[in-house]
């Protein structure tokens, strides 16, 4: 398993709302120069953070985006799950995966199922916040 780029910028576009749009929604122009991120990408980035619901927008001179809830409430294996699609370590593990016809005599299985276990255990216990504080 890897993290993309949209996935780490992901993270990066959240962190920056929570640290600059606390009061006020915020401009993808500024994100973009803050994280040096292309807007084209930050806009297809935030599309996918606003159907989900952890971003809600505001049209306007003063619109923006900013974050639906506080970031104690976000835990970063949502933001991660979100962007990326699965976490998963390997495809057989991936959400909607066809049944592995070894799945019965896979020797490694158990193993990739605990790493999967670790993995979105870990990610689901930091928050933005403990991020934003650097307590991780």
């Amino acid at each position: 398993m890897m993290i993309s780029t949209k996935g780490r910028y992901a993270l990066r576009v959240m962190i920056d709302l929570a640290q600059n749009g606390k009061e006020n929604y915020v401009s993808l122009k500024d994100v973009a120069q803050r994280q040096n991120i292309s807007m084209k990408y930050l806009e297809m980035i935030v599309a996918i953070l606003h159907k989900g619901h952890l971003v809600k927008s505001l049209r306007g001179k003063s619109g923006g985006y900013k974050l639906t809830k506080s970031p104690s409430e976000y835990k970063v294996g949502e933001i991660l799950k979100l962007t990326e699609g699965t976490l998963a370590p390997v495809m057989c593990l991936e959400e909607n995966a066809d049944v592995c016809e070894r799945a019965g005599d896979c020797m490694t299985l158990p193993l990739w199922q605990k790493l999967d276990s670790v993995i979105s255990q870990y990610l689901d216990s930091v928050t933005l916040e403990d991020v934003l504080n650097r307590k991780v």
